[in-house]
């Protein structure tokens, strides 16, 4: 019997059954795996002792399977929970690195043995020691030389007393007097300078040793590294195994991240793919507060991540039947860009929900490539600025080198000014105001962006309240900066309007489409002087 393995009561008729599994990169929950994540998330809330570590935030996954007509589902959470990997109620991880008695613990504890001797080598009590005795030893020396340097300059005032009162015989005498004196302070300077050289002797046994061991703790750190990513092996539906080195090589990487293997997905396909199991339905859902950086609202559900699970799971996958990713569908849509505007020097379109700015990995259709094709004769890069896949709204073209530069310029400037529109999901209480938050990319969660205010780029946002009905906002917002999804990180993120934009896929909960429209430009013509405003509504 599977322990993880958690019948449907009632169980759903043959016909509510998904016909073939999501796309766990984007997908809108099927309604059995909605039902699941209400199990799993009731199941939590009787777990009295995990109450901190869930307030602060975990992602938890659902799978629903079938196998000899029974249907239920299987639970996982990403990482660890309450620094296990092996609660019943859940799948066991891919492979068990906490066992106490394997390969990992054990190399850990020399790890963690290493950590401890170079924290006392470098702030135990020997380097202090050493320390202070070469600091005080500089004050000293410094104290005697300079008292034996004042010395000097009174005898030589003397001697030069004396020999200015001429006294016969006198001169060879003060000459002596004069040479010994000065070889006193050599004498004087080379003992201060041996102590020293002792002392910084031992301190350059103890780095060197220091050295050897981070030496050590690296090498052994980074051999654990490629022997555990080996053990973790991952099936897909017809049996074969590779483990994450293969799988990641495959997919251009050098090698797999940290943490690869152990989040929610992958450990509930694996354990499927042994139980016998037929995948129907996954989905993933954060429970708890935020992160910090990054945003994640409690009881939304989220795409499998791109670092760490693309690569993965494209193996794992192989031999299901999965439904083709929403998005990249949307990519080949026979809508073209509407032209607004246009003259001799550049264009203003449209750019439909759903079509690349530029040119992707795939060869699907975008609005530079269109542009090209209609402006065969045009000089550089044609497109002055760009727009999310999924935004909708005005695109500014340039025809001829000389306008892209006056309009690249521009835009430095802040000379062109922006205003989208915006239909967010939740309440913003404030009716105006600025969003200030620094971004940048989300290393372990590439495209997404994170707010930091270490590594990030500054980021403003000038909003203001359209329309409040039914739990949504319609907002204008005018970015003040030009950052990879700038409007809706502030959007979203709990320090911004902590609402995010009804349909964004990343950062809320998917919808038909993401409501966000560049709706206005505005700025003065290059060459003609002339004001010039473009408005086209949103089509939401």
């Amino acid at each position: 019997m599977d322990i993880a393995f958690h019948p449907f009561t009632p169980a759903p008729a043959p016909q509510k059954l998904p016909v073939r599994l999501n796309c766990p990169f984007c997908y809108r929950p099927h309604p059995l795996a909605v039902r699941a994540a209400a199990a799993v998330q009731a199941y939590l809330a009787g777990q009295t002792a995990w109450q901190e570590e869930l307030g602060r935030g975990k992602m938890f996954g659902v799978l629903v399977v079938e196998k000899d007509g029974h249907t239920g589902f299987l639970a996982a959470y990403s990482g660890l929970l309450a620094g296990r990997n092996d609660h019943p109620y859940f799948v066991p991880p891919v492979f068990d690195l906490l066992r106490p008695d394997g390969r990992f613990k054990q190399e850990e504890r020399k790890i963690s043995g290493i950590n401890r001797h170079v924290e006392a080598l470098e702030h135990g009590n020997l380097a202090h020691a050493l320390d202070a005795r070469l600091a005080a030893l500089r004050q000293a020396r410094d104290e005697e030389l300079s008292a034996a340097r004042q010395a000097l300059k009174a005898a030589k005032a003397v001697r030069d007393e004396l020999r200015a009162a001429a006294i016969p015989g006198i001169e060879a005498q003060l000459t002596r007097e004069s040479q010994f004196l000065k070889a006193e302070y050599k004498r004087m300077e080379r003992k201060w300078q041996a102590d020293e050289e002792d002392l910084l002797r031992r301190q350059r046994l103890l780095d060197e040793r220091v050295k050897a061991l981070k030496a050590e703790r690296r090498q052994r750190s980074e051999a654990l590294q490629e022997w555990l990513f080996a053990q973790f092996r991952m099936l897909d539906a017809h049996g074969e195994e590779k483990d994450l080195w293969q799988i990641f090589r495959e997919a251009g990487r050098s090698a797999p991240p940290s943490g690869a293997g152990e989040c929610a997905a992958p450990k509930l396909l694996q354990h499927a793919y042994r139980q016998g199991y037929r995948p129907l339905a996954v989905a993933e859902f954060w429970w708890g507060a935020s992160p910090e950086h990054d945003v994640r609202r409690h009881g939304h559900f989220y795409p499998a991540c791109k670092t760490k699970c693309e690569p993965i799971l494209h193996h794992m996958l192989r031999g299901l039947d999965v439904a083709p990713n929403p998005q990249e569908d949307r990519r080949h849509s026979p809508q073209e860009p509407e032209i607004v505007y246009e003259d001799e020097w550049m264009a203003v379109v449209n750019k439909p929900a759903g079509m690349l700015s530029v040119p992707g990995k795939s060869d699907a259709p975008s609005v530079a490539g269109w542009a090209r094709e209609r402006y065969p004769d045009a000089q550089g890069p044609l497109l002055v600025h760009r727009l999310d896949m999924d935004t909708s709204g005005l695109l500014l073209i340039a025809k001829t080198g000389e306008a892209y530069r006056a309009l690249q310029r521009m835009f430095e400037a802040r000379e062109i000014r922006k205003r989208y529109v915006a239909v967010l999901d939740g309440t913003v209480q404030a009716d105006k105001g600025f969003v200030r938050l620094p971004l940048c990319p989300n290393p372990d969660d590439r495209p997404r962006q994170m707010v930091s205010r270490e590594y990030g780029k500054p980021a403003v946002t000038r909003f203001e309240v359209l329309a409040r009905q039914d739990g949504q906002t319609r907002v204008a917002l005018y970015p003040l900066t030009g950052r990879t999804h700038q409007l809706r990180v502030h959007a979203a993120h709990a320090e911004g309007l902590d609402a995010p934009i009804v349909g964004d896929n990343l950062y809320g909960r998917p919808a038909q489409r993401l409501l966000l429209h560049a709706e206005s430009l505005s700025f003065r013509h290059f060459k003609t002087g002339k004001p010039v405003h473009i408005t086209v509504p949103p089509p939401f």
